[in-house]
């Protein structure tokens, strides 16, 4: 097994980074962030998911390969290649290599038989699909694609619960590119009739379900698993950073729902310590996961996950 796999239960989770690097400043990703909690805890914020030097956030954007009952599930697909992104120009275009390093890792895309979008956000649903013969279709044909029906309802731009019409430049940028995302990589899964829209729970298999957990997006979900003695939770973008371990109240840039997504995260955080549940985030780097631990009005991390530190070359 490789340094990018372990184990739980009777599920094998393989890490597959898509891109890794600094993306603005910590306080720009997290803006309720107080500087002294990253200096007095930078001595393990850095380098890993933060540099002093210029408060640079660092970030993976990467797919956990859950290979359970049999069945080879994805979750979340990063950003994709050959994207029109205008809301952030830095992931427009990629060629990342993905598919061969989802090879590398033992996944042809025919192989995928369940997709999970733990939410609509461009960074967990770009490879759902890619451009072939002059059309965007879905990257792996035999899948079927697990979206929250209540993201699907907020974010398409033809749906009748919409979103409002953008007041600024700034948010008809993001409009726009939002609208780009839903119509490349979620419509076409629609189209050839691989979408499942879900809401409250789903069950995946035996030893994974899918939850509601609102407020970064409407529909934003995690995923348990349970399998044995063991016990971990794909918390998408509940988390961006450690520091929101620490205080879970402060909310990244992207969240919808500033007082849900606090509510969810703290929920969330306190199930975990208390079941001794593995928390695995959507984008962190270094080991990518940890356990946790309640300390005080927050949490603090008890343990770092197995997995290698340092991310594939391109």
């Amino acid at each position: 097994m490789s340094a990018d796999s372990i184990v739980l239960g009777e599920v094998q989770i393989t890490r597959v980074i898509e891109w890794s690097g600094p993306i603005r400043t910590a306080r720009f990703i997290i803006p309720d962030s107080d500087e002294a909690v990253w200096r007095r805890n930078q001595e393990w914020l850095a380098p890993d998911f933060w540099t002093p030097a210029d408060d640079a956030y660092r970030c993976h954007i990467q797919t956990w390969v859950l290979r359970s009952e049999g069945r080879t599930i994805l979750v979340d697909t990063g950003v994709g290649d050959d994207r029109e992104r205008p809301q952030v120009p830095r992931f427009a275009g990629l060629k990342t290599g993905y598919l061969d390093r989802l090879r590398a890792a033992g996944v042809a895309p025919e192989d995928v038989d369940v997709v999970v979008n733990t939410h609509i956000h461009y960074d967990h649903v770009g490879w759902n699909t890619e451009w072939r013969d002059g059309a965007w279709v879905p990257t792996f044909p035999n899948a079927t694609y697990l979206i929250p029906r209540l993201d699907h309802l907020y974010f398409d731009p033809d749906g009748d619960r919409r979103r409002r019409a953008p007041r600024d430049e700034h948010e008809r940028i993001r409009w726009e590119g939002s609208k780009l995302v839903f119509e490349d990589s979620i419509a076409p899964v629609h189209r050839t009739g691989q979408a499942v829209l879900w809401e409250g729970t789903h069950r995946v298999d035996g030893n994974l379900l899918l939850e509601a957990a609102p407020g970064h997006t409407p529909g934003s979900s995690v995923l348990t698993l349970r399998s044995g003695a063991d016990r971990a939770v794909f918390v998408g973008d509940l988390l961006h950073s450690p520091v929101q371990v620490l205080e879970p109240r402060w909310n990244s840039c992207f969240c919808d729902d500033l007082r849900l997504a606090a509510r969810t995260r703290r929920a969330h955080l306190a199930r975990a310590a208390e079941q001794h549940e593995l928390v695995i985030p959507a984008h962190w780097p270094g080991h990518g996961a940890a356990e946790v631990r309640a300390d005080g009005d927050g949490f603090a991390i008890s343990a770092w996950a197995p997995f290698a530190e340092e991310p594939p070359s391109a």
